[in-house]
């Protein structure tokens, strides 16, 4: 079967570099009109293409990503997708048994004048095109696939509508069980929404089974369910599916911050972190390591161990909590810096004087512990002690700017991630290796917080899994010197557990 890669130059198509661009002089427009274009033109209602309507355009161009031979595309329709004007959009073709005469990968042009722009159950479509209308021009053997968060998809359906795209790290949900296979409709849970995975029964896979945890790649159609409208995935080939191995839980996870406290910030910063299961640090030892990118320099060379200005680590060895509990890592137990309310009473893990005292290991003394404005920064949490350019998180989180911190190579180097809720260590379309922040589909990067305010990473955690079965979203949560510790730890929108 095909493989699929992602392609981020702009697909060209052979025979358009013949066609005529518009000449101003003469008053001559393009015959070709991009299909973000095309579909703009429709407003609620059936609209009969003409030469007026399309600005003198008579054609548009695309790629085919449907596959007709495996029977998970609805019947007799023909989907392209065509990168024009800085917008990947697709479009449905009402071609009946001529579709299958296409494969995916085709290039086609499509004389457009005459047909009707419509919408068929939600799902927007071009009918009344006769079978001579699409003419193949070329073959491309690379498709381009966009990586879209299910939140992403249902919050804008008209933008990726029969577009190729992959959602990542989604996991079925209920959990599959033995002979549980791809037929009917599925729901899939990325960590950012939920959404249905539909095959047709008559699909050539419709029978294998369906597995627990997966990238999921297919075309968006729309549909509508009692007055709803519903997003559905079409897988369009068993290889649109690639497995994925079930997430190792971690028994760590990070759930807020303080960047920037009232006062000086040294000594006064602190990140928040809860346990997924009972935690004895003097039995299983953890480590805490922030980096902090400010200034103009080079990718690290030793990752989160960089140490000097950059990084700077706490060993977590004594203490207990208990599963779904809040604790912290910091300076002096403060909630809002020099002369705030004390929270001693909650389970301080690891509480340093970091603006005088070195890191553990590595890290210079610092007064600026958690970058609040500027590069891109980071936290991760380690099993064990030892923390070098090749050890991996059990949780990390980038927030804030830019900054280098990630070069390719040979040899690659920069911050490691794992698999978490922003996070990767397979590229859902390339399906390569990428283990670094920077990296492949790796660039995601929360904001950077408020003046003056905790950072909240409010999700939903699945303990048994590994899984975030809610992604984390940033809240700020204003504080004053007289602030309680359940400011930061009681009421909507916290980081919770599940199982």
């Amino acid at each position: 079967m095909k493989k699929i890669y992602l392609f981020l130059n702009i697909i060209a198509i052979t025979a358009f570099s013949a066609c005529k661009k518009n000449d101003y002089a003469e008053g001559t427009l393009s015959p070709v009109i991009a299909v973000v274009d095309l579909k703009d033109l429709y407003k609620g209602s059936d609209l009969t293409l003409n030469a007026e309507n399309l600005s003198g355009a008579s054609q548009i161009g695309g790629i085919v990503i449907s596959d007709a031979k495996s029977a998970n595309t609805p019947a007799g329709i023909l989907v392209v997708q065509n990168y024009r004007r800085n917008a990947l959009r697709g479009i449905a073709l009402e071609l009946g048994a001529a579709a299958a005469g296409y494969k995916q990968g085709d290039s086609v042009v499509v004389q457009v004048t005459g047909a009707t722009l419509t919408r068929v159950n939600g799902s927007m479509r071009l009918k009344g095109l006769a079978a001579t209308a699409v003419s193949k021009i070329a073959e491309v053997k690379t498709l381009k696939v966009q990586s879209v968060q299910s939140g992403a998809l249902s919050a804008s359906p008209d933008v990726y509508e029969s577009t190729l795209i992959t959602i990542s790290k989604a996991v079925t949900e209920p959990e599959p069980q033995a002979g549980d296979t791809f037929s009917g409709d599925k729901t899939i849970n990325d960590g950012f929404g939920k959404v249905t995975l539909h095959t047709e029964p008559s699909a050539s896979f419709a029978g294998e089974e369906i597995p627990a945890s997966a990238n999921f790649t297919g075309i968006p159609f729309i549909a509508n369910s009692a007055g709803k409208v519903v997003v559905q995935l079409w897988p369009r080939i068993l290889d649109d599916v690639f497995e994925l191995p079930l997430i190792k839980p971690s028994p760590v996870i990070i759930t807020g911050y303080l960047t920037d406290p009232n006062g000086g910030d040294g000594n006064y910063e602190y990140v928040q972190l809860m346990a997924t299961q009972d935690v004895d640090f003097a039995v299983t030892s953890y480590a805490l390591v922030t980096c902090n990118n400010a200034g103009t320099n080079p990718a690290p060379a030793n990752g989160w161990a960089v140490g000097a200005a950059r990084s700077y680590k706490f060993n977590l060895v004594s203490g207990r909590v208990s599963k779904g509990q809040f604790f912290y890592v910091g300076g002096s137990k403060n909630i809002w810096g020099a002369g705030s309310t004390d929270i001693s009473a909650a389970p301080w893990i690891n509480s340093t004087q970091y603006a005088s005292v070195p890191g553990a290991d590595f890290g210079a003394a610092t007064s600026n512990l958690l970058a609040n404005s500027g590069n891109v920064a980071g936290i991760a949490v380690f099993r064990g002690i030892m923390v070098n350019a090749s050890t991996v998180p059990l949780d990390a989180i980038m927030y804030g700017g830019n900054g280098t911190v990630y070069a390719p190579g040979p040899p690659e180097i920069g911050y490691r991630i794992t698999n978490t809720d922003y996070y990767s260590t397979i590229n859902p379309v390339t399906r390569l290796t990428q283990g670094f922040y920077g990296g492949g589909t790796n660039t995601s990067k929360l904001t950077l917080p408020a003046t003056g305010n905790f950072t909240q990473l409010g999700g939903i955690y699945d303990a048994s899994t590994g899984q975030w079965v809610a992604g984390r979203t940033v809240t700020s949560i204003p504080l004053t010197q007289t602030s309680a510790l359940s400011t930061i730890e009681t009421g909507t929108g916290f980081t919770s557990l599940k199982n």
